[in-house]
């Protein structure tokens, strides 16, 4: 058995999610760039290192193992040795591993729970311990649920109708930016600035600009309402302008529903793009793979998410 027990850095980190059908291709694309594998057959992450219950909109918590066994008795010998100082505690059974029936999950959590000293509660523990079970391993941790802080984010003063959503935001971020210390980030068509938003509140290190005067009023407005600093994250200017050099950028392709932008126009953007970024993830609801390889980029990795018939793509270049 595998007993966690000294520093944080002993620890492996448990990261259960979800998603909808028409989200998929986006979930796994950024549970690959968060955790660098694939997802696997069951509906977790694990890690060694920790990113935060509440980074991603698809994952509904983080559990720090505490013990793995391929036997529940050798758990269930730790959960006899844990001292909650007098706290009171919870037992969940995490239907992301094993599927188990409603009887057989509430009496795993039965016995777990009647192995620990302390004072269960249900409705509100001071300690919410997480049990999974793989198939081929029990693992028992501490589970902090995830903040959706992106739901808040909904709540914006000032929105386009075709904007991206908070959750989309957030996901293409985190899909740009895996590891937040060190990254320089840039949104050169930031519009309301929702990109912006969900990096901010990520603390990652991101500036915006926009050609749009009014894109960038609303945009301002929207970051002092969540108590942002706007006068130095955004900027009216043309992305062909910009010249510093950033780790990562999120382009968000201008859609117009009475428009087409002009091909040249969004070569010469492609190609300002790839000067001044390392790695981009740009999305579009027209097909840009072509014009993306002309531009000199390698396309890493290609998402599509569909809400009703409106169809966006989503490309990883570097």
């Amino acid at each position: 058995m595998d007993w966690y027990r000294n520093s944080q850095s002993s620890y492996n980190y448990i990261y259960p999610y979800a998603c909808h059908e028409n989200e998929r291709e986006l979930c796994r694309l950024e549970l690959r760039s968060l955790f660098g594998q694939e997802p696997g057959a069951h509906s977790f992450m694990e890690s060694k290192t920790a990113i935060g219950a509440s980074r991603s909109p698809f994952i509904s918590m983080e559990m720090r193992v505490l013990a793995r066994s391929g036997s529940l008795e050798e758990v269930l010998s730790l959960a006899e040795k844990l001292d909650l100082k007098g706290k009171t505690f919870k037992v969940k059974y995490l239907k992301n591993g094993t599927p188990r029936s409603y009887e057989d999950q509430r009496r795993l959590e039965r016995t777990v729970g009647a192995h620990i000293r302390g004072t269960a509660e249900m409705r509100q523990p001071d300690v919410l311990f997480g049990l999974l079970h793989d198939g081929e391993s029990w693992r028992l941790g501490i589970c902090e649920p995830a903040d959706p802080v992106w739901q808040r984010h909904k709540h914006k003063p000032r929105n386009y109708s075709t904007g991206l959503s908070a959750t989309l935001a957030r996901s293409l971020v985190n899909i740009a930016v895996p590891v937040v210390s060190g990254f320089r980030a840039v949104d050169p068509c930031c519009g309301m600035g929702n990109v912006l938003i969900e990096a901010l509140s990520m603390r990652i290190d991101i500036v915006g600009r926009d050609i749009n005067p009014l894109a960038i009023r609303g945009a301002r407005v929207n970051l002092a309402h969540f108590g942002y600093h706007h006068e130095e994250l955004v900027g009216i200017g043309n992305m062909h302008e910009i010249d510093d050099r950033f780790d990562a950028a999120i382009l968000d392709m201008p859609y117009n529903l009475c428009s087409v932008l002009p091909l040249e126009e969004k070569r010469a953007m492609l190609l300002s793009l790839r000067r001044f970024s390392d790695t981009s993830v740009v999305v579009s609801s027209e097909e840009l793979e072509p014009e993306l390889r002309r531009a000199g980029f390698q396309i890493q990795g290609f998402a599509k998410v569909t809400k009703g018939s409106f169809v966006r793509s989503v490309w990883v270049c570097s």
